[in-house]
């Protein structure tokens, strides 16, 4: 019997749970592979726009992996790319649609960037390196995972930036004037003054880059105890591809340079034969 391959976290690999953890944690679209920055930084003035946008993403992206999961021995390599944004845009627009009838405001609020889902390059990545290549049940659970690792990014984003630039959480008045909290604690956080910074655009650019420092933090004190974090940012749009240790490549490379030095010195040219006077070949012909 073959060795059990081993996924994110210790789970066997392409199981439902693997596949949840693994969007979810290991590779995190927004704080571990970096990619949808667009709408992470867009629309995370609040945490009820992040909410929204991720759970729309997470729609798209479950039910998308799994259309083209299972059409993927129908679709014609020619035109996979085509067929992936057919499919992904069909179910932007049972969003769109959803959204205009019963959250008017929100979809007011989120503007532009719910078409925009269609060119996310979460949902378009994942449909070209993981679910053209897989079964249906862990392409759905890898859609579901990487959706709401992307909608806890956006959404914990979303309610630091509003917390901080605002003093309110989902609308309701926290910090500042107003603040709902009694007593002698509410009394101290209404002298709260918000940092409007926060509810602008480099507000994102700060809340984002401190959330990415702590996702470091966290994989750097796992190495010091001896867990295995070779997973954390191989997948994404590159997930067949092998990721090499840095170490073992650079040792790799000073191998292969120091070979190479060896085989120089050990073919040294003669160049006392150089030297000679070369023959003629029509010398015994000139003689007679």
């Amino acid at each position: 019997m073959s060795e059990e391959r081993k996924g994110a976290l210790g789970f066997k690999q392409d199981t439902p749970a693997e596949r949840f953890f693994n969007g979810l944690i290991v590779e995190n679209p927004t704080l571990v592979l970096m990619i949808g920055m667009c709408p992470t930084l867009a629309v995370t003035t609040s945490a009820i726009n992040g909410l929204t946008m991720g759970l729309a993403t997470t729609f798209v992206l479950a039910l998308s992996n799994a259309v083209i999961s299972l059409l993927r021995k129908v679709i014609p390599d020619t035109v996979r790319i085509p067929s992936f944004i057919v499919v992904i845009a069909s179910f932007v627009t049972l969003v769109q649609l959803v959204m205009q009838a019963y959250v008017p405001k929100m979809y007011e609020a989120l503007g532009v960037y719910i078409p925009l889902i269609v060119v996310n390059c979460i949902i378009f990545g994942r449909a070209e390196a993981y679910a053209s290549k897989n079964n249906i049940i862990p392409s759905f659970f890898d859609g579901i995972g990487m959706g709401l690792g992307f909608t806890c990014a956006i959404t914990v984003i979303g309610l630091f930036r509003e917390l901080i630039g605002g003093g309110t959480m989902f609308d309701v008045q926290i910090f500042g004037e107003g603040s709902v909290v009694p007593g002698p604690v509410g009394y101290f956080f209404s002298q709260y003054q918000p940092i409007r910074i926060f509810i602008q655009q480099a507000g994102a650019f700060i809340v984002l880059a401190v959330l990415i420092a702590i996702m470091n933090q966290v994989k750097f004190n796992l190495e010091k105890k001896g867990k295995d974090t070779s997973k954390f940012g191989v997948g994404g749009c590159c997930s067949d591809v092998e990721i090499k240790d840095p170490h073992k490549v650079k040792e790799e490379l000073l191998a292969k340079e120091k070979a190479a030095l060896e085989a120089k010195e050990t073919i040294k040219p003669d160049f006392k034969a150089a030297d000679k006077e070369p023959v003629p070949v029509n010398s015994k012909e000139e003689n007679k």
